[in-house]
């Protein structure tokens, strides 16, 4: 079992030293969520917290991944990071290699790139991209993706986008896990995807979610090829949990020690968010691994 550190949306200066702890504590991910702007007027509904409301994110400091993991790269060795998740089809996927190869060349091959296609309309009117097809859109998006990091030729004609011939260095293999919870989202990752996320929301449902996931794995015919699955469970925080998880298949938990979708300033200190995952890795993480 591996272990994910999750902080976001507090003060910018935090980042380096929790990550720095985190990788001395012996976590071995470091989620980094993926925001770009907040509406003034928006009528969607956030499926993963209980009241559905975006308005936790105004004023919050939210930094762009591709730029705050190169940084926290320069300053840790072993620890991954992994985008939790980046809103992929509102993005052109060519800018993205380019972003993504760049990120996990100056990380050493520490970057995962969790992607999703986001449950927010908002975020497709505000870069001009239709909501409709985005689920296709996705799929494009990750065949490009997928092409352009090999650093050979490759061109590409579909439905949104058409690439002609081209090449681009650095070339790096990036693993591409899936975010969602919808069947199309399941589907995905068990047909293209190295991994899945899970988003957290309403913890009952988690056993159907895995179940479906590895139904559809093998209904792709691909049981036996390595697959990560990220969770957010109350079952992370007791040893007893995580071997829980384990036995289902889970391969990474991801923790976090304050209420993230509360409106205003964080409140912790950042000597209280490292007390809290130092804690955690002394009651948990280090027994696991013993």
């Amino acid at each position: 079992m591996r272990f994910s550190f999750a902080e976001s949306m507090t003060d910018p200066s935090f980042y380096a030293p929790l990550a720095r702890a985190a990788e001395e504590a012996g976590y071995d991910s470091f989620v980094v969520p993926d925001s770009l702007a907040y509406p003034k007027e928006s009528d969607d509904t956030y499926p993963y917290n209980p009241d559905g409301t975006r308005e936790f994110l105004e004023d919050k400091p939210f930094l762009e991944p591709f730029s705050l993991i190169p940084a926290l790269g320069a300053v840790t060795e072993r620890l991954r990071f992994t985008t939790f998740v980046l809103k992929l089809p509102i993005r052109h996927p060519l800018l993205v290699a380019k972003q993504a190869t760049s990120t996990a060349v100056l990380t050493n091959g520490r970057l995962v790139l969790g992607v999703g296609t986001s449950p927010w309309t908002a975020d497709y009117k505000l870069l001009g991209v239709p909501w409709e097809g985005r689920g296709r859109r996705m799929d494009e998006s990750i065949e490009v993706l997928r092409g352009l990091s090999t650093g050979k030729w490759f061109e590409f004609h579909g439905e949104f986008y058409d690439i002609p011939a081209a090449k681009m260095a650095p070339a790096a293999r990036i693993p591409i896990l899936i975010g969602g919870h919808g069947e199309p989202a399941l589907k995905r990752a068990a047909r293209v995807g190295d991994g899945w996320m899970h988003g957290g929301g309403d913890l009952s449902q988690l056993p159907a979610l895995l179940k479906r996931l590895g139904d559809l794995r093998a209904e792709y015919g691909r049981s036996e090829l390595p697959f990560e699955v990220h969770v957010i469970s109350l079952d992370a925080y007791t040893v007893d949990g995580v071997r829980r998880l384990e036995e289902t298949g889970v391969t990474d938990v991801i923790v976090g020690f304050r209420w993230p979708y509360h409106t205003g300033p964080d409140p912790q200190s950042l000597q209280e968010k490292l007390d809290l995952l130092r804690r955690f890795a002394d009651d948990v993480i280090l027994r696991v691994k013993a």
